[in-house]
């Protein structure tokens, strides 16, 4: 492995008393849960300040919605999106090692909504830290 494949998986937090891969998991959940799920924690802080300003960007009505609206909100702009999703994958990607990525492009469609599931979830989950009066620097 090289220097900056051990330096990436030393960076990302530690999941494995979390998550458990068994023999029965199928590759795809196998990576999902050793690689796209430290990833994707390791990169909360930046996804929610991307989302915060894709939001900002198209009007910023996503702070005055109900909760149900915004839940909408955040599935169709990842959904339908194709720039936004694209960026979010890029910000998710650009942390896998070269080893990963191989993976990774050999079944890069399902993985891809794995990964965008993933991220809808996570922003769903931390609702209250989109808004911008919870951001601190």
């Amino acid at each position: 492995m090289s220097s900056r494949s051990q330096d990436l998986v030393r960076i990302r937090p530690d999941l494995s008393t979390k998550i458990r891969v068994t023999t029965d998991s199928s590759s795809e959940e196998s990576f999902q849960n050793t690689t796209l799920r430290p990833v994707i924690k390791f990169q909360n802080d930046l996804l929610l300040a991307a989302f915060r300003n894709y939001v900002i960007k198209h009007k910023g009505h996503f702070f005055e919605i109900a909760q149900e609206k915004q839940f909408k909100y955040i599935e169709n702009a990842i959904q339908k999106d194709i720039k936004f999703r694209n960026s979010l994958k890029g910000m998710l990607i650009g942390q896998f090692t070269v080893e990963e990525y191989e993976r990774y492009i050999q079944s890069s469609s399902s993985l891809n909504k794995r990964m965008m599931q993933m991220v809808i979830e996570r922003l769903k989950d931390q609702l209250q830290l989109l808004h911008p009066a919870s951001v601190q620097y």
